[in-house]
């Protein structure tokens, strides 16, 4: 039934964006705008109460509750696992936001700042680290641990109305809601990865047009997806613990080199000075950038940016959580938790200090125009920067191999993840679900790509993460409830234990002094 009814609407959808492109692209448009309006708030305030909620969940006895069982030890080592979270969870972003995100802030800033000035270089900094710090790995370890305790330490199906058994019961969460909810979940993270591999494709596209002969534009693009497919329906069909776990260690090593490159052939001493002064400043302004609007002016900005990506993370969190889940076995609470949000937002933060740093120096200190670069198009403010660097060449080409590397190991992944979450049992799912699963989400990406190319990307994503949004509240309050009953049954296990040993020793002494006056003592 899930997967019927999620293969009808997407497809649906994808017919929409092919057929009628210049209709889909103006509905989008208006939903995107009342979305916004009624309940771009929503977004912050949830989001932010993600992050607070699992800090708590860390730091309190419930950290120490293990994923599996207390005897359950993990299945990849902390290297794997790592390369695995990364590489699910942010991937083609990285390369598609990290040189062009602070480039934009800085010629369109947040309210109040003056466009092009000095404030506004440091706020574009800092809000880059806003939108791909903390929070959205907060996003990504609420769904992903609540998943992987449901599925291990309750023997769940894997299904996002398991999640929800706690509040709704059983018979709801197997029934008519569960299976609405399972669609909504469906629905949401096809679209956020077809997202996702549409920016993949239009990087690709600008930069083989920036490096070869091939022309830029939808026709590219649409053979990119092509080929990539058949790349990651083979990496799928090799398993978990091969196709994905290689590709994933190989995604981190050309990452790594892109990194090294940029940091050692760019400005070295100002990308470290702004990754320290920034990060101070992030981490002091917080709070109120996580709750940041703009009533009285009106400003798009927090639209276009922040919700923007609170909804595309949203829309992802249903895939990556349950990738998570399935690589996070042996965990405990506290280790999932720092390794999901802390880590990979760290490197995060290098990443966009050493990309967004060398992009502000060329156009403040250089005298390049790379604003001139941003108004062809986001895409191709990476290879313009990497032309006034030493090594250009070397340094796109191992951009577009990371890009197409990214672009496959996230399709196979929600290839894998999306046929579970649409099967009824768990395990591994059959190849031909995961087949036309591969195809439809090329598809969504083509129609989106067909029907406006960023925007609609955008627009679409915003809408349909919403009522995700909201389950999300549903998820946390499952999970504390979940969770504290683990711990309470645990502790009352623990107290039984110490009270069975009082009583044997007792014996034991009553045995001694019955035998040997004076030996209970001993």
């Amino acid at each position: 039934m899930v997967f019927r009814i999620s293969v009808v609407l997407l497809a649906l959808l994808s017919l929409a964006g092919v057929f009628m492109p210049e209709a889909f692209g103006e509905v989008s448009a208006r939903a995107q705008a009342l979305t916004l309006s009624g309940a771009g708030w929503m977004y912050l305030v949830i989001v932010f109460v993600a992050l607070i909620f699992l800090l708590y969940l860390a730091v309190s006895p419930m950290g120490a509750l293990r994923i599996g069982g207390d005897d359950a030890e993990p299945e990849f080592s902390r290297s794997s696992w790592f390369a695995m979270l990364f590489s699910a969870g942010m991937g083609i972003g990285l390369v598609f936001f990290g040189a062009a995100e602070p480039l934009s802030h800085f010629q369109r800033p947040p309210e109040g700042i003056e466009p092009q000035s000095l404030e506004a270089a440091r706020a574009s900094l800092r809000y880059v680290f806003f939108h791909w710090g903390l929070h959205p790995w907060a996003i990504y370890a609420l769904m992903g641990l609540a998943m992987a305790w449901f599925q291990f330490n309750r023997k769940s199906r894997g299904l996002i109305s398991d999640l929800l058994e706690p509040l709704i019961g059983e018979r709801h969460s197997h029934g008519a809601v569960g299976k609405a909810i399972d669609v909504l979940a469906v629905v949401a993270t096809a679209i956020g990865v077809a997202t996702t591999l549409g920016f993949g494709a239009m990087q690709i596209s600008a930069g083989l047009s920036h490096v070869t002969t091939v022309p830029a534009g939808f026709a590219t693009q649409a053979v990119i997806i092509a080929v990539a497919f058949v790349l990651y329906m083979a990496s799928s069909a090799t398993g978990l613990s091969r196709g994905i776990k290689w590709l994933s260690n190989f995604n981190m090593a050309v990452a790594a080199l892109l990194l090294a490159l940029v940091i050692v052939l760019g400005p070295t001493a100002f990308i470290f000075e702004s990754l320290t002064t920034t990060l101070g400043a992030y981490l002091n302004q917080l709070p109120a950038m996580s709750l940041h609007m703009t009533p009285f002016s009106q400003r798009a900005w927090v639209g276009d940016w922040t919700i923007f990506y609170w909804a595309w993370w949203i829309a992802w969190a249903p895939f990556v959580g349950a990738f998570f889940a399935k690589i996070s076995y042996g965990r405990t609470v506290r280790e999932f938790v720092f390794g999901v949000v802390c880590g990979p937002a760290l490197v995060s933060f290098v990443w966009f200090a050493a990309f967004g740093a060398t992009v502000l120096y060329q156009q403040m200190f250089q005298g390049a125009d790379q604003l001139a670069a941003l108004s062809l198009g986001i895409e191709h403010v990476l290879f313009a920067m990497a032309d006034l660097l030493p090594l250009s060449s070397v340094i796109s080409w191992v951009a577009i191999v990371l890009l197409l590397s990214f672009f496959v190991t996230s399709a196979d992944s929600a290839t894998l993840v999306l046929a579970s979450m649409s099967s009824e049992s768990a395990g591994d799912p059959p190849l031909a679900k995961k087949v036309v699963w591969g195809v439809l989400q090329s598809l969504i990406a083509v129609a989106l790509l067909a029907a406006g190319g960023l925007e609609a990307l955008q627009s679409v994503i915003i809408v349909a993460a919403l009522p995700f949004a909201v389950l999300l509240v549903a998820i946390m309050v499952s999970l504390n409830r979940t969770l504290g009953e683990e711990k309470r049954l645990r502790e009352r296990h623990d107290r039984e234990v110490r009270h069975a040993e009082v009583r044997w020793l007792q014996k034991e002494r009553e045995r001694a002094e019955k035998l040997e006056p004076g030996a209970g003592d001993l």
